[in-house]
């Protein structure tokens, strides 16, 4: 996507300043969030995803005015960014990102395949189905723990095929997604990241949690880019 078309999808004229920029982004992602349109989610789960990558490559190029490079203290929005910068265990020795806003997501909550296994629904399966659900979670336990990704993601979308109406296995398979991402993220692997993120969001696109993992995930890939 070249920096016309990132213009474009924000409704901005070439050569919008950083304010004009952040302020379209905040007030589209408001209006294309997945939540704000549950009759059409996908697609309003498609366009959030565009105006998100339009809005960092903007960002990354246009810088802020001088008087808002540094957040006033009094400012309720930014005290919640710096107090979930602080918070974020990725990130406690990295430096905040230049002209960062509160993304619009919910509040923080950790997204994760716990050691000790929740009840896992089983509810209109069969007695194998339900035998085939929980030896998966186990083994899905077992590869994410030991960060065999590949493995993972062969075995959960395996289990989704096997049980397509199943909301729960769906979610494993968008966590897995976004593990994956994470993962890349850290390793550097930026835009094969951004693929694993968007397939996670396009999995689950109603999972709140989801979004908030996905969107610190995004912040860690724009803070790389830029530093």
């Amino acid at each position: 996507m070249d920096l016309a078309d990132c213009y474009r999808l924000l409704g901005l004229r070439k050569g919008a300043s950083y304010e004009e920029i952040k302020a379209s982004y905040r007030r589209l992602a408001r209006q294309y969030h997945p939540d704000a349109n549950p009759t059409n989610a996908q697609q309003a789960n498609d366009k959030f995803i565009q105006l998100t990558e339009a809005y960092k490559s903007l960002t990354s190029v246009v810088q802020p005015t001088a008087e808002n490079t540094t957040p006033a203290p009094s400012s309720a929005t930014n005290s919640s960014a710096v107090k979930s910068a602080s918070n974020s265990n990725t990130h406690s020795n990295s430096k905040p990102s230049r002209g960062w806003t509160a993304p619009v997501s919910p509040p923080q909550v950790q997204v994760k395949v716990t050691k000790k296994a929740p009840p896992i629904q089983t509810h209109n399966l069969s007695a194998a189905e339900q035998k085939l659900k929980s030896q998966s979670y186990q083994q899905l336990q077992q590869f994410l723990k030991q960060q065999r990704f590949p493995r993972a993601i062969a075995l959960v979308e395996g289990l989704a095929q096997r049980l397509p109406n199943d909301a729960e296995v769906r979610q494993w398979q968008a966590i897995t997604y976004q593990r994956f991402g994470r993962y890349l993220v850290g390793s550097r692997q930026s835009d094969k990241a951004r693929v694993y993120l968007k397939k996670a969001l396009r999995t689950d696109p109603h999972n709140k949690s989801l979004w908030y993992e996905v969107e610190r995930d995004f912040r860690r890939i724009e803070q790389i880019e830029l530093y």
